[in-house]
């Protein structure tokens, strides 16, 4: 039976995991981080002398957790203000999990977490646990209270759902300041052509504003209108950098495994700009500039390595 520390001790070495799991499940932070509690809360009041597997029995008590919320949180959704995005987070942070497989790597990005919000809840379990964390149909049968047989075909159509002709380029950090530096260039140029030959003939931009910024009530679609309002976008201007509270500083950095820029005004982080990249071009755009989606991603940086602004005309 486990007692005292080493009650917390084994939680602690789980916390990673649980997690990793909750943010690929919700695709929120705080919300992740909230779930992670409430298991800890779980475990702490848990007779462990019945607990046989620590690692099972938590997995199973967060997953409740978190097919709960995405419940509450779809209801949530349907009165968002605007567009809702993931919440991003950088490179580094244990929160991304596994990065062994391509498969694991793709189910964090921005462009997959929102893609899986068109599954059923059990759809979503059983898709992350299955292909980002390498649990048997077995494990997640038991998980979720289904027949082994039954968990099969929800990850079949939960595969299915999410099939796409095409994946991102991945990048280290060198290569995604390189292509962050392009797309500033082409953007700062006031030239739709430059920005065009950028993106994928399909691109998409797409921002969350939560109602607190201004952010476009649907997402613009190819390539031709996405660069014409990116270059509106970043067309230097006194009144947008007021709605920010100053003019903005610019890095590069890398946030759930792609290029992405980060605004900062005076220290504050105000925007996470994410750019998906596939074989064909930038296939996506997406911008968070909600505040209350940006505490995780904020607090990461603040104690991060992350070099000198990018020098820009703007």
């Amino acid at each position: 039976m486990l007692t005292g520390a080493r009650e917390v001790e084994v939680f602690e070495a789980a916390r990673g995991r649980l997690e990793a799991i909750a943010y690929r499940l919700l695709g929120s932070a705080s919300d992740a981080e909230d779930a992670v509690q409430d298991t800890f809360l779980r475990w702490q009041s848990a007779d462990r002398g019945y607990v046989e597997t620590p690692e099972a029995w938590l997995t199973k008590v967060l997953t409740n957790l978190c097919l709960n919320r995405l419940t509450s949180a779809r209801a949530r959704r349907e009165t968002y203000v605007g567009q809702w995005l993931p919440e991003p987070v950088f490179a580094g942070d244990r929160m991304l999990g596994p990065s062994d497989t391509v498969e694991q790597r793709e189910s964090v990005s921005i462009a997959m977490l929102t893609l899986m919000e068109r599954l059923s809840a059990k759809e979503r379990v059983v898709y992350v646990l299955r292909e980002a964390f390498g649990y048997s149909h077995a494990e997640i049968a038991e998980v979720l209270d289904v027949t082994e047989s039954n968990c099969q075909q929800i990850h079949r159509r939960a595969k299915q759902h999410l099939a796409a002709d095409r994946r991102r380029v991945e990048v280290d950090t060198a290569a995604a300041r390189k292509i962050v530096e392009e797309f500033l260039a082409a953007a700062l140029s006031g030239r739709t052509d430059a920005l065009v030959r950028l993106l994928a003939d399909d691109a998409i931009s797409v921002g969350d504003g939560g109602g607190v910024l201004f952010s476009l009530p649907r997402p613009i679609a190819g390539a031709v209108r996405v660069a014409r309002f990116l270059r509106g976008l970043f067309k230097p201007s006194a009144a947008k950098w007021s709605l920010i509270g100053g003019k903005p500083e610019l890095f590069s950095t890398v946030a759930n495994g792609v290029p992405a820029l980060v605004l900062m005004v005076e220290g504050k982080l105000v925007g996470v700009v994410s750019l998906e990249v596939t074989a064909d071009g930038i296939a996506a755009v997406h911008a968070q500039v909600n505040p209350a989606k940006l505490d995780r991603a904020a607090g990461q940086w603040g104690i991060s390595e992350h070099g000198e602004p990018l020098t820009v005309p703007w």
